[in-house]
């Protein structure tokens, strides 16, 4: 039975282009690929015939015999480079559908071929966690932080090679940084072990860095902690992260920041709240108090007389600064009426004899007990 035409087989016309060839090879590979055509008793000789067809036409040498003395070309030892014999007329089909791989899954497999050109990769991101305290969060200020990291070999100057040599192609990739292995008709694209995907080998590594380009050090770093900061805020260090593989980019430092909590003042968003004890009589009787303010500094509040534990007064612009400008939060405090403990014998006649004399004096108790003694009398009835 006489060949079918390869371009025809291709659907591709004789004076195509080698990417109108590659597009039409593409198109019927996705057409007529087994896998698709399950229901198709043919499909999978047709496939082969579809990749004879390009693995002769994508070779200038092949297609120029091709299309000078068709088929005969390669029969008969007449040009001599066509189908290897013994692989059944179909042509080098790894080959072929290696092509087409490339073009299908390249970018999802790190680029295609060479994808292991780019020999140096880029070097780890950090994360280092800062404890400060409230103080600090309100002012900002710098801090020194010391960090174990991976730094650029200064022996090899990071190429990883000792003496100044240059890395060697990988014979196993060829410097791809990818093996592929054929299963069936499907091309499975693994990490070369050879090299673990750099693409080179170092014949001669460095004995500092045992050919990595990069050694383990604590470095001291400066960092402006801007004020206003909380815990979470995340602080960017550019390039202070680990060195990179054999002279790749260095990563970045991310700072991580946790404010303690504070023996006076509780913080919520950019407000500050700070419960005061107050005594009875003051309370009662109203009067002044002296309380902090976070920036070391002092105010006077006037407590209403007949205040209870719970009320707030308010601060205006007396919390923290807001961490990317405008205006700061507020200061609240809070009256906590604290009850005396360790009475005298005079202290506990005193305030007998003043609660009996204060009845009409605590709305709120004569409320609470006015609704319990309605209650149990409804719950009785």
């Amino acid at each position: 039975m006489a060949k079918r035409d390869y371009y025809e087989t291709l659907g591709a016309s004789k004076g195509a282009t080698a990417d109108e060839l590659k597009k039409a090879y593409r198109r019927k590979a996705k057409e007529l690929h087994p896998d698709r055509n399950s229901d198709n008793p043919d499909a999978e000789e047709q496939f082969k015939a579809v990749n004879e067809a390009y693995d002769v036409l994508k070779d200038p040498e092949k297609k120029a015999a091709y299309d000078r003395f068709g088929h005969a070309a390669f029969e008969g030892g007449m040009g001599g480079g066509g189908p290897r014999p013994g692989a059944g007329g179909h042509g080098d089909f790894a080959s072929a559908f290696s092509d087409v791989f490339d073009d299908l899954f390249g970018d999802m497999m790190g680029g295609g071929r060479g994808g292991g050109q780019n020999r140096a990769s880029r070097g780890a991101d950090l994360r280092y966690n800062l404890r400060i305290n409230l103080e600090d969060a309100f002012s900002g200020r710098q801090k020194t932080v010391n960090v174990p990291t991976s730094v650029s070999c200064d022996s090899c100057n990071g190429t990883g090679s000792e003496g100044g040599s240059e890395p060697t192609t990988c014979p196993t990739c060829s410097g791809m940084g990818k093996v592929r292995a054929q299963q069936g008709f499907f091309t499975v694209e693994r990490t070369c072990p050879t090299c673990n995907g750099m693409g080179q080998i170092i014949k001669n590594p460095c004995k500092v860095c045992g050919g990595a380009g990069r050694v383990e050090k604590e470095r001291s770093l400066s960092v402006n902690i801007p004020a206003g900061v909380e815990t979470g805020t995340r602080i960017r260090l550019a390039g202070e992260g680990e060195a990179g593989m054999r002279g790749g980019p260095t990563g970045d430092l991310y700072i991580f920041i946790e404010v303690e909590n504070h023996l006076i003042f509780e913080r919520e968003d950019n407000h500050l709240l700070c419960r005061v004890p107050v005594s009875m009589a003051t309370a009662a009787l109203g009067g002044d108090i002296e309380v902090p303010t976070i920036d070391g500094g002092r105010s006077r509040v006037k407590i209403p007389a007949g205040s209870q534990s719970g009320r707030q007064m308010r601060l205006r612009g007396k919390g923290m600064p807001a961490l990317r400008g405008g205006s700061s939060g507020d200061m609240f405090i809070e009256i906590a009426v604290e009850t005396p403990v360790n009475l005298t014998s005079k202290q506990k006649e005193l305030l007998r004899e003043f609660e009996k004399l204060s009845e009409d004096n605590n709305p709120e108790s004569s409320n609470f007990f006015s609704s319990v003694k309605s209650f149990w009398e409804k719950m009785k009835g």
